[in-house]
C-alpha cells in the first residue's frame, strides 16, 4: 500500500465509525475559543465560520455556543450524517479544505479542528485566504495528550509499540506549521497552548482510542484485543472507572490580510 492510499483509507475510515466518534471524542474548553478570538484580533459570536473537516460537529458545536453563525464542510458520508443529527439546525455541506466550496471574501473564520493534516497546504492556505474576508483569520487546532501525566505517558508507549509508531497526541501543531512556514507566500502564524481535561468513564475513554484512524484502519480482533487488555490495566488503575483525560489543545491561527 502507498503512502497516499494508506492516507486515504485512514481518512475513509471516520465514516464506519462516526456515532462513537461523536459519543467518544473530546470536546474543547472555552479558554481555547477565548484564545481564537485573541489572536485573531476579532470576535466569534456573529462571525461567519467555515469549520472544515467538520466530522460529526464537535467543533461546530462549541463555535456556534460562543454565537458564531456556522457551516460546517465535511468530506465523508457517515461524518457528515452524524454532523446533521447532532446539529440538525447547522448546515454542513460535502467538500474539502483544498476546493473550499464558498464565495470569495465570505466567511470572518476559516476553522480547522483536528483536521489541517487531512489537506494539502499548497491547495488548503489559497483557498482559506481566497474565502476569508481582509482580516479574517484562519485557525488551526488539535487536542493533545498532555505530557508528564505518568498513567497516560505509559499507555502512549503501550499504543507506540502496538501500531508501531506514535498516532495519538504528541505535537499535532509542529508539522503543520512547518509546512505552512515552508510556503512560498508563507502565513504569519501565531501559537498558544491550552490545558484542560475532562472525566471520563473507562469506556469512553476506551472508545475515544479506537476511533484514532489508525486503529480503524487495523484488524478488528486485533484492536478489540489490545483495548481488551487496555480495560483491564486501566481498572487496576483507576478502580472507580473514571478517568482524567489531561489535554493541551495546540492553536495555530493567521490572520488574512
Amino acid at each position: 500500500m502507498t503512502a497516499s492510499s494508506s492516507h486515504a483509507l485512514r481518512a475513509h475510515s471516520f465514516n464506519a465509525a462516526a456515532a462513537q466518534y461523536a459519543a467518544a471524542r473530546p470536546s474543547y474548553p472555552p479558554a481555547l475559543l477565548d484564545a481564537v478570538e485573541d489572536l485573531a484580533g476579532r470576535p466569534l459570536a456573529g462571525a461567519r465560520v467555515v469549520d472544515v473537516g467538520a466530522g460529526t460537529g464537535i467543533s461546530s458545536a462549541v463555535l456556534r455556543v460562543r454565537g458564531a453563525r456556522v457551516v460546517g464542510v465535511e468530506p465523508g458520508e457517515g461524518m457528515a450524517a452524524e454532523f446533521h443529527r447532532g446539529l440538525p439546525e447547522v448546515p454542513v455541506v460535502r467538500g474539502d479544505g483544498n476546493a473550499l466550496p464558498f464565495a470569495d471574501d465570505s466567511a470572518d473564520f476559516v476553522t480547522y479542528a483536528q483536521s489541517w493534516h487531512w489537506t494539502d497546504p499548497e491547495r488548503a492556505v489559497p483557498e482559506a485566504l481566497r474565502v476569508l474576508r481582509p482580516g479574517g483569520a484562519l485557525a488551526l487546532w488539535w487536542n493533545t495528550t498532555a505530557p508528564d501525566v505518568p498513567w497516560s505517558e505509559r499507555q502512549r508507549e503501550r499504543i507506540q509499540h502496538h501500531l508501531g509508531f506514535d498516532a495519538i497526541g504528541g505535537r499535532a501543531g509542529e508539522a503543520p506549521r512547518a509546512a505552512i512556514e515552508a510556503l512560498d507566500e508563507p502565513l504569519d502564524l501565531a501559537a498558544r497552548s491550552v490545558a484542560w481535561s475532562r472525566h471520563v468513564p473507562v469506556d469512553t475513554h476506551l472508545a475515544n482510542i479506537g476511533s484514532h484512524s489508525m486503529f480503524l484502519v487495523r484488524d478488528d480482533d486485533e484492536s478489540a484485543a489490545f483495548l481488551a487488555e487496555e480495560r483491564d490495566r486501566l481498572l487496576a488503575e483507576f478502580p472507580d472507572g473514571s478517568v482524567e483525560e489531561c489535554y493541551v489543545v495546540e492553536l495555530l491561527v493567521a490572520v488574512a490580510p
